[in-house]
């Protein structure tokens, strides 16, 4: 049968280095990303051929993504960074001009690609071990005793990224919030395996940075705040009943999914449901449940009915606050409303208040006990010193808790750089010694017989120096 269209050639080559097209999209991602590291880094702003949303950002977690490219190799490339950024949250920029410098190096020196990857992996283990080792002195121990050490951890990550625009008593703000926020997420006398808590975070545009705050609890967006106002006796009990709701109330038959429901002739299907709804409602009040939460859509007759019993009620709360509301109140969610909730089921929190952000009216909902869970209120001028602003604290918090199990950090401003490459030229020194004879002899450990001589490992070793110190100089 013939074919309807024609086949294409592959995109995908055996010898992608040898493409010239494919080399210069190399050269020309890497000095991009190259040119947003460090504090002389600058901003860059994406957008695709055809306009749309502007991305103004330096971060490798947001900058990668919006860059698309039809070659292969060079996603490949970006997935990989990608994937160290989702692991470490850190060093981004740097993990991707070195690969990138290393790659268009080895091409430049003439070794064969094997030769080449045996090289770059004896370096790497070369450096890990350095890192590693009790003797390396780029690395600082972190004291948990005092949070000055994590404040300045914190402040090296936050003051990297030049859009979020932070004056210096801006930047130590956010740093101190950001490590009061990731304390209060460590558990307290937690036997046996501990579990991190999580940092909701919530964005107001238009306030000044110093009005960022960090509250023990959740806070949720409740544009009625009446219904709080007309509770009676929301403090006279010690703890407030909760019950949480995954499936919608809205009084549609969304949850029975497809199939085919039979139906009585005159029977009015709005008005059951209306009833079942009403007969929830009905044992939510039995129960004196103070605080009515869902996921989805309530009905308005089931809010009207519920407030009127001076029960609190939230709708629309989405699936990314069900996760930490579930471990704030102990509450398990209800996933139908045609049977009776059970007694375990129910959740319970300590207090709720009333909280006003600019525009933004919050329910804070306090926890019953010692909870990891914290809301961070982060403001700014403008949307998109926000949206860096809040990337930014997200990988902080992610690198203070990679803390917790490796309790060490590196020094930042090319010290490391210039400690590797100084570690790189010592050991450079020493192979090219031992294959001149000035030690005792014996083959290279990254070589084998008739694999490649001892100059071009040298050569090899040397450029990666050079490279270590470029990165350095381009601080």
């Amino acid at each position: 049968m013939p074919r309807l269209v024609q086949k294409s050639p592959s995109v995908c080559v055996d010898l992608p280095l040898d493409n010239s097209d494919i080399s210069n999209k190399l050269h020309l991602l890497r000095q991009l990303l190259r040119s947003c590291f460090g504090p002389t880094g600058r901003l860059k702003q994406v957008h695709n051929n055809i306009g749309g949303h502007v991305i103004t950002t330096s971060t490798s977690s947001v900058l990668l993504p919006a860059i698309s490219s039809s070659q292969p190799f060079i996603n490949l490339i970006k997935t990989s960074i990608l994937n160290h950024v989702s692991r470490f949250s850190d060093c981004g920029l740097f993990a991707a001009t070195l690969c990138l410098c290393l790659i268009e190096q080895a091409k430049q020196s003439g070794l064969r690609g094997a030769v080449a990857i045996r090289v770059n992996k004896h370096l790497l283990g070369l450096c890990i071990s350095y890192l590693q080792g009790e003797d390396c002195g780029c690395k600082v121990k972190l004291d948990f005793c005092s949070s000055h050490n994590l404040i300045t951890l914190a402040r090296s990550v936050i003051s990297s990224k030049p859009a979020c625009v932070l004056t210096e008593p801006e930047a130590l703000h956010i740093s101190k919030l950001a490590v009061q926020a990731f304390l209060l997420t460590v558990p307290c006398n937690s036997p046996g395996v501990v579990s991190l808590g999580k940092i909701v975070t919530v964005s107001v545009e238009g306030h000044a940075v110093l009005n960022s705050a960090v509250f023990p609890g959740l806070l949720v967006d409740t544009p009625d705040v009446f219904c709080l106002d007309k509770s009676e006796n929301v403090h006279s009990n010690p703890l407030l009943r909760v019950v949480l709701f995954s499936a919608s109330l809205a009084g549609d038959l969304s949850e029975l999914g497809d199939g085919i429901i039979e139906v009585h002739p005159g029977v009015d299907t709005d008005m059951q449901i209306l009833d079942q709804l009403l007969e929830l409602g009905k044992q939510v009040v039995k129960d004196e449940v103070k605080l009515f939460v869902c996921q989805k859509v309530i009905h308005p007759v089931l809010q009207q009915y519920l407030r009127s019993h001076s029960v609190v009620v939230i709708e629309r709360l989405g699936i990314t606050l069900m996760e930490p509301l579930t471990q704030l109140t102990g509450a398990q969610p209800v996933a139908t409303l045609h049977t009776k909730i059970p007694a375990k089921a129910y959740g319970t929190v300590r207090d709720l208040s009333i909280r006003q952000f600019g525009s933004k009216t919050m329910l804070h909902l306090h926890p019953p006990g010692e909870s990891a869970i914290c809301t961070m209120i982060l403001c700014h001028r403008n949307e998109t010193m926000l949206s860096e602003l809040k990337v930014v604290c997200q990988k902080t918090e992610h690198v203070l808790r990679l803390t917790l199990r490796d309790p060490a950090a590196l020094l930042g401003g090319g010290c490391t750089d210039t400690h590797l490459a100084a570690y790189i030229r010592h050991k450079m020194c020493r192979v090219h010694w031992r294959h001149r004879g000035d030690c005792h002899t014996g083959s290279s450990p990254v070589t084998s017989p008739g694999t490649s001589s001892p100059p071009q490992i040298a050569v090899s070793f040397k450029r990666f120096h050079v490279i270590l110190m470029q990165r350095n100089s381009g601080l």
